[in-house]
């Protein structure tokens, strides 16, 4: 028996759990008659086989996982689900292997970037497969088996630290990690509930209420339209959008104990969350003035309405648009991705560095600042009213280190195959943010069908890079991973 056979043995019941999510557009597609119920029934009896098989063959294997284990578990996950979700795209859409994993892996690592043109004729099946990919993966499949697979034989412990975002993964809302994930699946549900009768109180049909509101609480910025949200050209709908974009880029924890507590004390305690409001607030007025003086807009409402829209899509790592914020003077759409990069917190369905990284950095370098000055002085980081210990914050200047790198590193690589350096650059820190759109080639009005296959893998790699904020992915991918 291979030393990592419970890892496939709970990687097999995982992908078994993952084919039952294709019922939904499988009965929609059934409903509907929209032709691609054949496509769903293989890919479900695929995917369904494929995990019964793996479990089976090491059923026996159930001792508990190790850290090694986790790790290796979350990689497995992220890159193997993503291969079966292709599987309708594929035989339905006659989408390449490249250009249906991109899109899949798009949804599940809840990016929002897509490959697929014509969304307004695409069947409803394919529509609602594509969203429900972005809300399974905005909490995280993994946070969803660690609630189920106790009951099975399997802890999840080890398999919820490597995939919970953010630098402080140590920290638990109840004191059994099984409780933990079906609290946040809960608040994760109920919060979903409510933005899709929002959504259609506003005025969106179900169908689209339902889509959006699976991509709005994932942040993964797909949609029914290829106009976005510009197909609506509805202030009410946007605002709906604002408001639960705002919510799932806050820490879910911060949600759930104030859910739990009946009190929003949770969020005013939460220095991410006082900072991830504060910058987007003033980063809106900035481009909205800025854009407004810059004759973009007549009127000051106008560039204040597309401003707030767009700028909290781009910040949350969403991915919506309402116009095509690329033709804005260079400063407004680089500013927004610039934020995609931080603000949104530890915790939430965003991608990024997250906030609590973003105030640890800035801390650190006002702390050498104070030192230059005042060598002997004693200063203390602290974050949350808590002392940031010293091994975080190394973790933390590794992680920026290793962050910048790759970025500079993919974007060399993507202008090497002959991209253009602001599609190059802008596609990778929308992939490893998991934004979306970029600029140039691949900005909001356009899709990433235009790269090659070899660019269109970087941004994969980007993507999953981003989604397993590096560490979890590269330590994987060390020799000494392997090494007995």
């Amino acid at each position: 028996m291979t030393r990592f056979a419970p890892v496939y043995r709970a990687l097999g019941m995982i992908i078994m759990l993952f084919a039952l999510t294709m019922l939904a557009p499988l009965v929609v597609s059934y409903v509907n008659n929209d032709g691609a119920q054949s496509a769903y029934d293989e890919a479900f009896l695929l995917t369904l086989l494929s995990g019964t098989f793996l479990w089976y063959r090491y059923r026996h294997c159930k001792r508990e996982l190790n850290i090694r284990d986790g790790f290796l578990m979350v990689v497995l996950v992220w890159t193997v689900l993503p291969a079966f979700a292709a599987i309708p795209l594929m035989i339905h859409l006659g989408l390449s292997h490249t250009d249906a994993y991109f899109e899949t892996m798009s949804g599940l690592t809840t990016t929002g970037s897509t490959v697929i043109s014509g969304l307004d004729t695409l069947p409803m099946s394919i529509n609602l497969w594509r969203h429900e990919l972005v809300w399974i993966g905005g909490m995280g499949l993994i946070v969803l088996a660690v609630a189920i697979l106790p009951m099975l034989g399997i802890g999840g412990r080890q398999m919820f630290k490597a995939e919970t975002p953010g630098p402080m993964k140590d920290s638990k809302m109840t004191p059994r990690i099984a409780e933990t994930a079906k609290g946040l699946w809960l608040v994760y549900v109920s919060v979903s509930i409510a933005c899709l009768l929002a959504y259609r109180w506003a005025g969106m049909s179900w169908f689209d209420a339902a889509c959006h509101m699976f991509s709005t609480m994932g942040l993964g910025g797909f949609s029914t339209h290829d106009a976005s949200f510009g197909f609506f050209n509805s202030p009410a709908i946007e605002a709906v959008a604002i408001v639960f974009m705002l919510i799932a880029g806050i820490n879910f924890g911060t949600l759930f104990l104030a859910v739990s507590g009946r009190s929003l004390r949770p969020y005013f305690l939460d220095p991410e969350a006082r900072w991830f409001v504060v910058v987007t607030l003033f980063s809106i007025l900035i481009i909205a003035m800025y854009i407004w003086k810059d004759g973009v807009y007549p009127e000051f409402e106008t560039a204040l309405r597309h401003s707030a829209f767009n700028v909290v899509s781009i910040a949350t790592t969403t991915g919506y648009a309402s116009v095509d914020y690329a033709l804005w003077p260079i400063f407004a759409p680089l500013w927004m991705l610039f934020l995609s990069s931080f603000a949104t917190s530890a915790g939430s369905t965003g991608g990024g560095i997250k906030m609590a990284r973003a105030l640890l950095l800035y801390k650190q370098v006002y702390r050498e600042l104070l030192r230059a000055m005042h060598p002997s002085a004693v200063y203390n980081i602290r974050i949350g009213g808590q002392v940031a210990p010293q091994p975080i914050l190394f973790a933390v200047l590794s992680f920026a280190f290793i962050y910048m790198v790759s970025i500079v590193s993919l974007t060399l690589i993507l202008a090497f195959t002959g991209l253009d350096i602001i599609s190059a650059f802008t596609a990778v820190v929308a992939s490893i943010n998991n934004t979306g759109p970029g600029l140039g080639v691949v900005g909001p009005s356009t899709t990433y069908e235009v790269l090659e296959d070899f660019q269109t893998w970087i941004c994969i790699f980007a993507m999953l890079l981003g989604r397993l904020e590096i560490f979890t992915l590269l330590v994987v991918l060390t020799p000494a991973f392997w090494r007995k």
